[in-house]
């Protein structure tokens, strides 16, 4: 099995080529605008905007806070379910029908959002010994960084305080395959994963939940 420094240096040159090659293509595209995303912001509110909202199709979980998260990482995960390399039918819907400015400013919008409120603090202690073991085997603080909370890249997201049903459902949609509605294209999860059970994905999940973050649901309304 190759090791995780192999794994980035690997997806490093691929996401290096990537980047050099969408160059060309999104010279169109400005940096994303707060302002102009205020009125791109109603189809995110209705899940998003709900404290606790659960999503009931393809899995019941609740979804995911976004505001708080890191702008790159959010456009990335966009753009991945417009390409159909993140599975989620009502994502797919909403990502198809944006533009990359759409997700510009809307990445931009959401990273900023709530950065007024306080942060959410740690639910719980430090981790057991077994969880331990779980997040040193995974090497996870390599990439997520400080409490899973300051990633290495902006395009890796932020996890401490994430919901822990919706990590549990994320992890192993990367053990998922064949599967029209779930499922994540991303070789270093990928391989991280395949390393543990549904178990131990879980129990991972529950812990990072209770990790200090950024990361919030903000209340919206949609009359705006």
């Amino acid at each position: 099995m190759q090791t995780l420094p192999h794994l980035l240096r690997s997806f490093g040159v691929l996401t290096t080529a990537a980047f050099l090659a969408l160059g060309a293509c999104a010279q169109d595209v400005k940096a994303g605008d707060v302002n102009s995303a205020r009125n791109k912001v109603a189809m995110c509110i209705g899940c998003h905007g709900i404290p606790g909202y659960q999503a009931s199709f393809p899995e019941v979980h609740k979804v995911p806070k976004i505001s708080g998260q890191n702008a790159a990482y959010l456009a990335a995960a966009l753009t991945a379910y417009r390409k159909g390399d993140r599975k989620h039918p009502s994502m797919k819907a909403v990502a198809n029908s944006l533009s990359d400015q759409d997700i510009a400013d809307l990445a931009a919008y959401y990273a900023s959002h709530g950065q007024d409120l306080p942060a959410a603090p740690a639910k719980g202690g430090d981790a057991s010994p077994p969880v331990q073991a779980l997040l040193t085997k995974g090497n996870c603080v390599a990439c997520h960084g400080e409490n899973l909370s300051k990633p290495i890249d902006p395009t890796y997201p932020k996890l401490g305080g994430q919901h822990a049903d919706y990590l549990y459902v994320a992890l192993k949609a990367y053990h998922t395959v064949n599967n029209p509605n779930i499922g994540r294209a991303n070789p270093i999860m990928a391989a991280q994963v395949q390393a543990f059970t549904t178990k131990e994905l879980k129990q991972l999940a529950q812990h990072i939940a209770t990790l200090p973050g950024d990361l919030k649901t903000v209340p919206q309304s949609r009359l705006r």
